[in-house]
């Protein structure tokens, strides 16, 4: 029974032999995870970060197509990671599934790689004013393969590497100084680290020496992250598999809808708890009762029919421990919190696509002899986000902490909620550059020359792309953060799972979004919001100020759910025998901190 399987640290690190061992986890792991995430990040960005290109320039694939092909992929990419959370949570682990996956992505990048090289699976160049011919059903079936391959990888990886990292530190041990919020930042630094080399070098070799070797770079990085992170695992700290996390939700459920005719009990200490049986899901702490969502506490109300005897295990889909029916509770409320970043990412995805068809019409020379791939925009993006991290964590935290009181600063409520202020400036901001780019194409004469560069700087293109990383620095690791802290802790891989299918949704948002102003805004002249062939005739600030008014909309939605937001109640068991409270001592702390 899943009940009686063992969240602990497995058998093979308490087999001390006699001797002493050092302690696993902790800051020695670091460099083997950041290690491996930096060398998949920038295998999986410079896959990416110039695949619009690859479709539009190499495939020939019409711009709306193209943009809604790389949508679908990273939505289905961001959507995967629940299949791998669950596989991670109920049998295999976090460390064997990020192994199995990253192989399965190397796969997929190498079959990639591979239609970059051979001509015969690309359609040919394009000749002159000729039509180009675009790529086969075969050709395509190869690309979709390799993306699909790509995606079931992402699948175990993104759910489990950030899990398993913070799993490294010990926050009830009294000598473990480094706090999980301060590994988030360093997360996120190196994966911004590992994207700013991506989309520079990497977006480089592929413009200007070939896409063969602009792919097979980033496919030896990847096969180096599995190398790495493979050789710590005598360092890491493994946590057995607590069995399905989904099965004691729906369990609970099942549990409350029986019993949906009971009257509720006032005094909630009646409620059925057990330590024993929920010690496996509860190594951190016991989830204590909150008074929301009442319905289900009757999933933990005995009755005579469940026929409890002294030490039995009661039947899970009659009766609920109060930690079980609080998992459920956790679960339900961090679902508005973490929808409301959907469309930050919708936002965000255009950086990819229409930010980039901007781009490739301006000019972007430094030097008479070099220009700016039009790929490689995105550092700007990735040096504000990592500017502002390291701002973050070197002085504003400092800073707000002596006017909160908290040891991270602020809340990850209060993070998140200024990454959404300054995701809609950027938006809005996005919407009046595109009207000084197309004044200065009129100026010129070049509204139906689409393939000639219009006489204005990239320059323009920085706010808006700065913008959008100073907004991912607070508001995607502040959505990080909370997953992670409010999911119960037998669900952080499930939690993970539940940040990247935000992100899905916020990809597949974005394709809708396209699809429908694209549709609705043709006009039988011929004229569209989001031309296929000339952004020059297009209407792309209305698209932008549109996702301004969604996201200040959303705005509004988050700040109501903030509001009414309940922490996790946790109950921590202190078994440490230096500068603990008491041996076995329970002290109810706050999750806030």
């Amino acid at each position: 029974m899943e009940e009686q399987s063992k969240n602990t640290i497995s058998e093979e690190e308490k087999q001390l032999h006699g001797k002493r061992s050092r302690p696993k986890g902790g800051l020695i792991t670091m460099p083997f995870i950041f290690a491996n995430e930096i060398c998949e990040k920038l295998a999986v960005v410079g896959f990416h970060a110039n695949m619009i290109s690859y479709l539009t320039t190499q495939l020939h694939l019409p711009l709306t197509k193209a943009a809604n092909t790389l949508t679908n992929f990273g939505g289905t990419s961001s959507l995967t990671p629940l299949l791998g959370a669950f596989i991670a949570d109920s049998f295999a682990g976090r460390f064997w599934t990020i192994t199995f996956a990253s192989i399965i992505y190397q796969i997929g990048m190498t079959l990639l790689t591979i239609s970059a090289i051979l001509p015969a699976l690309r359609p040919p160049p394009c000749k002159g004013e000729e039509v180009c011919v675009v790529a086969n059903t075969a050709q395509l079936s190869i690309l979709y393969i390799a993306l699909l391959l790509g995606a079931l990888g992402s699948g175990g990886i993104r759910p489990c590497v950030v899990a398993f990292g913070a799993d490294q530190f010990d926050e009830s041990d009294p000598k473990q100084t480094t706090k999980t919020w301060k590994y988030f930042n360093w997360y996120y630094f190196c994966m911004g680290a590992a994207a700013l080399v991506a989309v520079t070098v990497l977006v480089y070799i592929q413009d200007n020496v070939g896409w063969g070797l602009g792919l097979g770079i980033p496919t030896v990085a990847m096969f180096l992250s599995v190398i790495t992170f493979v050789g710590g695992f005598k360092l890491y700290r493994h946590f057995d598999p607590s069995g399905s996390p989904f099965t004691r939700l729906i369990q609970v459920a099942v549990a409350a809808f029986r019993k949906r005719k009971l009257r509720m009990i006032s005094d909630p200490t009646l409620l059925y708890t057990n330590d024993e049986i929920d010690a496996p899901i509860s190594l951190d702490g016991i989830l204590t009762h909150t008074k929301h969502m009442s319905f289900l506490d009757k999933a933990a109300i005995v009755t005579e029919r469940d026929n409890l005897k002294p030490g039995q295990v009661p039947n899970p889909w009659r009766l609920s421990t109060v930690h079980r029916v609080e998992e459920l509770k956790s679960v339900i409320r961090m679902g508005p919190i973490g929808a409301s970043g959907i469309l930050l990412i919708t936002a965000y995805a255009q950086q990819g696509t229409f930010f980039l068809q901007q781009a490739k019409t301006m000019n972007r020379h430094l030097t008479k002899s070099f220009q700016i791939p039009a790929g490689s925009m995105s550092v700007f993006t990735t040096v504000a986000m990592l500017s502002t991290i390291v701002f973050y964590d070197r002085v504003f935290v400092k800073i707000a902490r002596k006017f909160t009181g908290l040891d991270r600063g602020i809340t990850f409520l209060h993070r998140m909620g200024i990454g959404f202020v300054i995701s809609i400036i950027a938006t809005l901001v996005a919407g009046f550059v595109e009207i000084k780019r197309k004044s200065v194409a009129i100026e010129h004469g070049l509204l139906d020359k689409p393939h000639t560069m219009v006489p204005i700087s990239f320059l323009w293109l920085i706010p808006q792309y700065s913008l959008h990383g100073v907004a991912e620095a607070f508001m995607s690791i502040g959505h990080m953060e909370f997953f992670y802290d409010q999911a119960p802790e037998s669900m952080r891989s499930t939690a993970t799972a539940l940040f990247w299918m935000a992100i899905s949704i916020g990809n597949y948002v974005s394709t809708l979004l396209v699809t429908v102003v694209h549709k609705f805004s043709a006009k039988p002249d011929g004229s569209n919001w989001l031309p296929d062939n000339n952004l020059n005739r297009g209407k792309l600030e209305y698209f932008y100020w549109v996702i301004t008014v969604l996201q200040a909309v959303n705005l509004v939605y988050y700040l109501w759910c903030a509001k009414i937001y309940t922490y996790k109640p946790v109950q921590v068991h202190h078994n440490k025998e230096d500068n603990s409270p008491g041996k076995n001592e329970l002290q109810l702390l706050s999750s806030k901190k």
